[in-house]
This record gives C-alpha cells, sequence and structure tokens, in this order.
C-alpha cells in the first residue's frame, strides 16, 4: 500500500470529480456548486456509495464449526470422495454387525462355542453437504428450524 504524500487528497478528489463528469447531464450543476463551496458536504448523487454493506446470513456459523481456528483439516467424504473441511462434514458414526442376519445364524449353528458374541464394526462416516442431502442424511430446515441448535430425539431401538 502506497504511503499518503501531503498532495494526495487534492488528486483522490479531482479523480472522483472526472468520474463524476460522465454522469448524465443533471449533475454537472450539482457539481459546479461542490467545486465552489467545498466546505459544505457533497450533494446526495456525488457522495460515494458505502465500502462495507452487510449482507444477509443464511447460518450463524456458515456451516462450520471452527470458531477460533483459522484453518481446519480436510476429510474424504464417503459418498464423492470430495476432500472437505472436518468441522463441516456431516459425521455419522455407524456400528454394524460384521456380517448380516441370514449369515449371524449360520454362523452360530456351525460354531463350536455356545454364546460367541461376534464383534461388531464401527466406522466414522464423513459426508460433504451435497451428499448428505442427496442421500437424505440431512435435510433442507425453514429459517426458524435452521435456528433450533439441540440434537434430534434418538432412536431408541426395541421396547418390551
Amino acid at each position: 500500500m502506497r504511503s499518503r504524500r501531503k498532495g494526495d487528497e487534492g488528486l483522490s478528489s479531482l479523480l472522483f470529480v472526472l468520474s463524476i463528469l460522465k454522469r448524465p447531464r443533471h449533475t454537472h450543476c450539482l457539481l459546479t456548486r461542490f467545486i465552489f463551496s467545498p466546505s459544505s458536504s457533497p450533494p446526495p448523487l456525488l457522495r460515494r456509495p458505502p465500502t462495507h454493506v452487510n449482507m444477509t446470513v443464511k447460518r450463524r456459523a456458515h456451516g462450520r464449526n471452527k470458531k477460533g481456528r483459522g484453518h481446519v483439516k480436510r476429510v474424504r467424504c464417503v459418498s464423492t470422495g470430495k476432500a472437505i473441511p472436518k468441522d463441516k462434514a456431516i459425521k455419522r458414526f455407524v456400528v454394524r454387525n460384521i456380517v448380516d442376519a441370514s449369515s449371524l445364524r449360520d454362523i452360530r449353528e456351525a460354531s463350536a462355542y455356545e454364546n460367541y458374541a461376534l464383534p461388531k464394526l464401527y466406522i466414522k462416516m464423513y459426508y460433504c453437504v451435497e451428499a448428505a442431502v442427496h442421500q437424505r442424511i440431512v435435510r433442507g430446515r425453514s429459517k426458524e428450524g435452521r435456528k433450533v441448535r439441540e440434537p434430534p430425539a434418538r432412536f431408541s431401538g426395541k421396547k418390551d
């Protein structure tokens, strides 16, 4: 960035005035009044637009869980293979039997042990947003629904 020198204010205002000369004719009369009375603030048509406009935000954390960290490692989506930030990924922890129910019955009948419990398969699945929405793992929510931060009720299994 260039350091400001003593004559820069006049140069920047001159460039601003020259950019206004390209505007429609009715602004010239406002321009002449502004040039001959520099103590007053510029008329509304000649004011510069604000440099920063607050845009609407859809999610309060912008779809992430990063907070104080500047950078987060990436993980691979199990569906698409896309590299996504770990805090943005939709995470699901899956606990399954290693074999399906029909094979499990065959293994129990052929087993020499009476009550042998087969080990389970524990997998942490990461999905990118597009794949999770497409596979209906998560769904789009209404404006009020997006503000709800508590997790949905868990599936409790069989009740006797």
